[in-house]
């Protein structure tokens, strides 16, 4: 049985438990791509600071690329002494190569690897989530443009507020994730910088060139302090943020469909796809795929609190605690990239229900548009809303929609309203009159959806 990287130490057996307790391989093998590249690049780097021959480097870079399809293919086998990705990695390429495999480690640390590697899979993750989001982005806009003249009610504290087009709620998300996608852009260029060279804490003995090891890498630079390249997991907080945070987003995006779905709302209703049946109600379809969406929410949350916590007491530099950090990463950004997944194929094949949108249009919505009235008349505010007011009372009162008040009914309240006060009972004019930038009015929704267009046809920065 091969011996462990550290062993050299040690005499006595490790109990078993420890062993189980102490290995990662059951959930870091994940990296093994990013493992081999980090270790290509690192033989490269041996060689041109003549640590190495060539040669050498050549037969481990060869060799590496073998134990890559050996894991494309399925065929890599995991031995009990593979406590880590890294020991299984240099585990094989020594059987496919012999003693010279023993030279790669010179100079680094599984703990400048580790960093290294991680933030070689999250680039990539990094990269697909962008394209994830963006999808979703595109989805909405292109839905609120072709729907933009569909009107509904608009909600605050969930109770009928003012009408609104059904474009703008889309366009309400599509800005939401919009800032998501900047946010991982943010992340992502931070993130992407090279560890590798620090050695365990110290740095590296021998001169390697990280400069050039950074740009054989795809990285921006290097770490600019050992101690912390190491140690550093901001990356991994600052993913788990992003990915809480776009979670949030979704999961309240979720939470409107599921009531815009239901039979009492009507608004929506969703694809067979995306939805399941009941084991005992025949009649039931059920949003189980928004429901998992605001459920999962939960679990990248504790996710973000669990890797916060391992970390707020850590001396420096490197601690055995920050194996705890890759569970949580993994798992958070495999599931925000199938809730955008899901969210994007919910939100293309949902069918709109534009009548019963309409029918949930009623006068009481526009008790603004009529104190709006009065203010244009030359009335303050405060006094136009005390009015408005006094008249939804009536209408109350009298058991009538608000706009079946009279005008007499009206002067009763205020001598300013006149024969034109009819105009204000119109859902689309209240939206049109709603014409600032990031209004509800038309111009303003298509403004929004041309400069949605425009930004989506940018290059994202973690795409370059």
């Amino acid at each position: 049985m091969a011996a462990k990287l550290w062993g050299g130490r040690f005499t006595g057996k490790t109990d078993p438990l420890m062993e189980a307790f102490n290995a990662s391989i059951g959930f870091d093998r994940r990296l093994w791509e990013a493992d081999i590249i980090g270790s290509q690049a690192y033989a490269r780097a041996l060689a041109r600071a003549d640590i190495i021959s060539d040669r050498e480097s050549d037969q481990i870079v060869d060799g590496l690329g073998k134990v890559a399809d050996e894991w494309k293919e399925g065929r890599f086998e995991i031995t009990p002494v593979d406590e880590d990705i890294h020991t299984a990695n240099e585990r094989r390429l020594t059987e496919l190569i012999g003693p010279v495999a023993g030279k790669l480690h010179t100079g680094r640390s599984r703990n400048d690897q580790i960093a290294t590697d991680m933030r070689i899979w999250l680039r990539e993750e990094a990269r697909l989530a962008d394209r994830y989001l963006r999808q979703l982005i595109s989805t909405a806009v292109e839905r609120a443009a072709g729907e933009i003249d569909l009107l509904m009610p608009g909600y605050t504290h969930v109770q009928p507020a003012q009408p609104i087009r059904w474009s703008q709620w889309l366009l309400s998300y599509a800005w939401m994730w919009q800032r998501d996608t900047q946010r991982l852009s943010e992340l992502s260029a931070r993130a992407n910088r090279l560890p590798l060279g620090s050695g365990a804490l110290a740095g590296n003995p021998f001169p390697i060139d990280r400069a050039m090891l950074a740009r054989d890498l795809d990285f921006d630079g290097f770490t600019p302090n050992s101690l912390d390249g190491v140690s550093d997991r901001d990356f991994v907080a600052e993913s788990l943020f992003w990915a809480t945070l776009t979670m949030v987003h979704l999961s309240r995006f979720a939470e409107d469909l599921i009531l815009y779905s239901s039979r009492e709302f009507g608004y929506v209703s969703l694809a067979d796809a995306y939805s399941t049946g009941s084991s005992l109600m025949p009649q039931k379809k059920n949003p189980d795929s928004l429901e998992l969406v605001r459920g999962k929410t939960g679990r990248v949350t504790g996710s973000l609190v669990a890797v916060l916590m391992m970390l707020k007491g850590l001396p420096s530099t490197y601690n055995k605690d920050l194996q705890e950090d890759k569970e949580p990463l993994f798992d958070a950004m495999e599931t925000v990239s199938g809730a955008l997944q899901i969210a994007a194929g919910v939100l293309s094949t949902l069918t709109v229900n534009a009548e019963r949108l309409e029918a949930a249009l009623v006068p009481e919505m526009l008790a603004t548009d009529l104190a709006e009235y009065l203010v244009r008349k030359g009335v303050p505010f405060r006094e136009t809303h005390h009015v408005a007011g006094e008249a939804v009372r009536l209408a109350e009162e009298r058991g009538c929609p608000l706009s079946s008040l009279s005008l007499a009914d009206l002067r009763t309240l205020h001598p300013a309203f006149a024969e034109d006060v009819h105009g204000v009972w119109s859902y689309e004019q209240s939206v049109e009159r709603r014409d600032v930038e990031g209004g509800s009015s038309l111009r303003a929704t298509q403004t929004q959806i041309k400069d949605l267009r425009a930004w989506l046809n940018e290059q994202p920065s973690c795409n370059q």
